[in-house]
């Protein structure tokens, strides 16, 4: 039998989910269960998989796992009550908008004995996982300064024509939580947890409740000191660009490839280095390769089949929701504040 997947959402993200396991050998999309019934019903009818009108119905099917593209403040109430069900569950970024709704799906899918990830796709990319290992095996030396730049550009009606977008229920924030957490989360696996965090945001072209600017400053517990830029308000919007700089030299992350590496060593011809993607995700909020959920979906399903870990477990994923809310609370108290 195939791996059957339930989808729960509809919109953009949830239509990628689908396509990703679709394309994987062995895995079935078979049901799909979102708020808004029209665009669920097509996504269902367009894998040939059952639509469902409500949640219960779809948890009712005989499901491995579920993939939640659902808004992100709905993530771990979906959540729960799929593990409640004894379904594994893979959860779109963030895990939910804070820590305490976190911890409650941890603890579910710990007591349900099922399988709990996040996706973030940065962790399955070949390059910034030969980055990892560079790094892990001291490559730079002892880390000093990061600098990373999220300065993307999202229309008006990005945001209009959403209920949930850009709102504190349901999105959780405004840039940080929703774009730049994939680098917030790039951060945390690349160079290590942050300590303290000292930030301001601003809502400076988008009529929301959160903010589409935020810069900050991290510091790390290895030493480190970071700089933090995050918009949806940089028309027309560029590439995702990370700097890390060591006391052995400098690597630039473009997107999600490596463009320079400037090293004091001879190891600096060991590492490729790529074209600067002109074409990344800066403007578009359509994820149109799904390279990268596809790998996410196959590790994960190895993870339930071998009682292993998934690449970004639910524990891991907690991680950069703890450090944006601690973003937030810096902004909003105008000091520097401590990560739990």
């Amino acid at each position: 039998m195939p791996i059957q997947v339930g989808i729960i959402g509809g919109g953009n993200i949830s239509e990628t989910h689908a396509r990703a396991a679709a394309g994987i050998d062995g895995v079935a999309v078979a049901g799909v269960y979102g708020d808004n019934r029209e665009k669920a019903a097509r996504l269902a009818a367009s894998h040939g998989a059952r639509h469902h009108d409500t949640l219960d119905s779809l948890l009712s099917q005989a499901l491995d796992l579920v993939i939640i593209g659902s808004p992100s403040g709905r993530h771990a109430e979906h959540g729960i009550a799929a593990a409640s069900r004894g379904v594994h569950v893979l959860v779109e970024k963030p895990i939910d908008v804070s820590t305490s709704r976190a911890d409650a799906l941890i603890d579910a899918a710990d007591r349900a004995g099922v399988k709990l990830g996040v996706c973030f796709q940065d962790r399955v990319k070949p390059a910034i996982i030969r980055l990892k290992q560079f790094l892990d095996a001291g490559g730079l030396g002892p880390l000093i300064l990061v600098d990373a730049r999220v300065k993307w550009y999202r229309p008006p009606e990005y945001y209009s024509g959403s209920r949930w977008r850009g709102t504190w229920a349901l999105d959780g924030g405004g840039a940080v939580i929703n774009q730049a957490i994939h680098t917030i989360d790039l951060l945390l696996w690349l160079i290590g947890k942050v300590r303290r965090v000292s930030a301001r945001t601003a809502t400076a072209l988008h009529r929301i409740e959160t903010e589409d600017t935020a810069v900050a400053v991290f510091e790390f517990t290895n030493g480190a000191l970071g700089t933090f830029e995050a918009s949806t308000s940089a028309y027309p919007g560029y590439p995702r660009r990370v700097e890390i700089s060591g006391r052995e030299g400098t690597i630039v992350l473009e997107h999600d490839q490596v463009v320079a590496a400037d090293l004091r060593s001879s190891d600096a011809t060991s590492f490729e280095t790529s074209e600067r993607d002109t074409n990344a995700s800066a403007s578009s909020p359509v994820v149109s390769d799904v390279a990268g959920h596809r790998k996410l979906i196959e590790d994960f399903i190895h993870a339930m089949r071998t009682g292993g870990e998934p690449r970004c477990s639910g524990r891991e994923g907690r991680r950069s929701v703890a450090l944006v809310e601690a973003l937030y609370e810096s902004a909003k108290r105008a000091e520097t504040v401590d990560v739990n």
